[in-house]
């Protein structure tokens, strides 16, 4: 399942987002959303757990849980939207 982490501090990398998600199972991946021309973080990311069970209670336990200073938003993440369906 792929997971949207927001409201990430800066300071939040990638090894962090994958220590506090490995809690509740397995990580696959953790990513951080840069900004492609200084980057810096955008405050918000994805975590890619394999397990539904784990990633729902991973899901269930840390949104709204603080995390440096923030409490972070967590949820299932939605299928990217193309420009095209915008309009």
């Amino acid at each position: 399942m792929n997971i949207y982490v927001g409201n990430l501090d800066y300071k939040v990398d990638e090894k962090t987002l994958e220590t506090v998600f490995s809690e509740y199972g397995t990580v696959s991946s953790a990513k951080i959303i840069t900004d492609k021309y200084n980057g810096r973080s955008k405050g918000f990311g994805f975590v890619v757990m394999d397990d539904d069970e784990e990633a729902r209670k991973a899901i269930s336990e840390l949104n709204g849980a603080a995390l440096e200073s923030r409490d972070i938003v967590v949820n299932e993440a939605r299928p990217k939207r193309s420009d095209f369906n915008r309009y």
